[in-house]
């Protein structure tokens, strides 16, 4: 997979990810923007008001439409929160042109430009958003903001990280707050799109085979001249140590059959290098099934039904999640708290650390196998502003001694342990 990669305007880039490993195109675009809490909702609203139609494809039917004429493209749409910034992403996959018959247009372009329409040209009534569309999308949110207590783990995760930055930008739900709800109307809603689209970082992602003129089309269509230079508001992720942490511990009582434990623990790394390493870390002490938390707390000790660590590379820290009978608590966050001290003590084996190699790096080599796998690891690289290519990766990561492990090890602090409970 070949990334080309140009800047349309200042703050806008196009990244052309060429491959002839699919008979699909994957069109994306990610709108970026540093998280707080004044526009955390309506930025969510937003993501999900622009798939209801724009100026020139007014309705979902005729989305649905549309794609349909393009011989069965799919279009879609979602919210991530990455590092301290929210990003709005949009989709639309279709089928190669060289699988189709030479006398259609190109479907690429006209794929290209219906998705530079739903996201930059919405559609508009007496200046403001489609009032109906604005008052549907709001219940919408409603609903969904009310059910992230449907599945207390990920609930759980979420109030641990909630704890962990309480008062700041990565501490805020990336689907904002029903308390905002209320005062979002569709003329202010609106304006305050028009200067999102004018601000935020974008990033344009084409996957797939493309024309040699493709990125003079981008160029020249009118939704992406019409858009103005920008100094990107959104946030680069930079190395945060926390050295004075005190652990801390938060309880919350719910309606549970089963305890939920979570420890966030902070990664006081010294450089991006060590990023790599902290991978490592993670995928020995709790990022799979050979893992320490797996073996020692769930398989020996049946202390857990569920015990693993993600590692959160933009945030450099990892969270330990677990699902516990609630009278395990103490013996569950002890044993938990004694692999954190076996990996600081170097207690694992050169084995071990083969094995996470070849876990890790297998993973890497999967990159190319999904288009949207593709789109994902490009976009990491450039909102962190690195240039490491899969095979650059690789070598990062099968060149990691124990020692750099240990080491890294000993810069890993208890930040805050959340416990879910009847």
């Amino acid at each position: 997979m070949e990334h080309k990669l140009k800047e349309i305007k200042k703050g806008i880039k196009l990244h052309v990810l060429e491959t002839d490993k699919f008979k699909t195109n994957l069109i994306a675009v990610f709108l970026s923007k540093k998280l707080d809490r004044e526009n955390v909702t309506k930025n969510a609203l937003i993501s999900m008001l622009l798939r209801r139609g724009s100026k020139n494809i007014r309705t979902q039917e005729e989305i649905s439409k549309k794609m349909e004429e393009l011989y069965g493209a799919s279009f879609d749409c979602g919210l991530d929160k990455t590092g301290d910034n929210q990003v709005l992403k949009f989709y639309v996959e279709t089928v190669n042109d060289k699988y189709l018959p030479k006398h259609d247009e190109n479907i690429l372009k006209i794929a290209i430009q219906s998705l530079f329409d739903i996201v930059f040209n919405p559609y508009v009534e007496d200046g403001g958003f489609k009032k109906e569309y604005v008052e549907q999308e709001k219940n919408t949110l409603e609903k969904r903001i009310n059910g992230k207590k449907d599945n207390k783990s990920i609930y759980a995760i979420n109030r641990c990280i909630e704890e962990m930055y309480k008062d700041k930008p990565y501490g805020l739900y990336r689907y904002g707050y029903v308390e905002d709800l209320n005062k979002i109307d569709e003329k202010g809603l609106y304006e305050y799109y028009k200067d999102l689209i004018n601000s935020c970082k974008i990033d344009i992602f084409i996957s797939g085979n493309s024309d040699d003129d493709i990125e003079k089309m981008i160029e020249n269509d009118d939704n992406i001249k019409g858009l103005k230079e920008r100094e990107a508001q959104y946030v680069v992720p930079n190395i945060e140590k926390e050295d004075n942490i005190e652990e801390k511990t938060v309880d919350e009582a719910m309606e549970v059959s089963q305890g939920k434990l979570v420890l966030g623990l902070n990664v006081n790394i010294d450089n991006d290098e060590e990023k790599y390493i902290a991978l490592m870390y993670n995928n020995i002490f709790g990022g799979s099934a050979n893992s320490k938390l797996f073996q020692n707390v769930r398989e020996k000790a049946h202390l857990a039904y569920v015990a693993s660590s993600n590692y959160y590379r933009y945030k450099n820290i990892i969270i330990v999640n677990s699902g516990i009978e609630i009278s395990n608590y103490e013996k569950a966050l002890k044993l938990i708290k004694e692999q954190i001290e076996e990996m600081k003590n170097g207690n694992f084996t050169e084995e071990e650390i083969e094995n996470s190699k070849k876990g890790i790096i297998a993973a890497i080599k999967t990159i190319s196998d999904e288009q949207d796998t593709g789109i994902t690891y490009y976009f990491g690289q450039e909102l962190s502003k690195a240039n490491v290519s899969e095979e650059e990766y690789i070598k990062k990561i099968e060149n990691i001694t124990k020692e750099d492990i240990v080491n890294l090890a000993n810069k890993v602090k208890v930040n805050t342990i959340y416990f879910l409970k009847d």
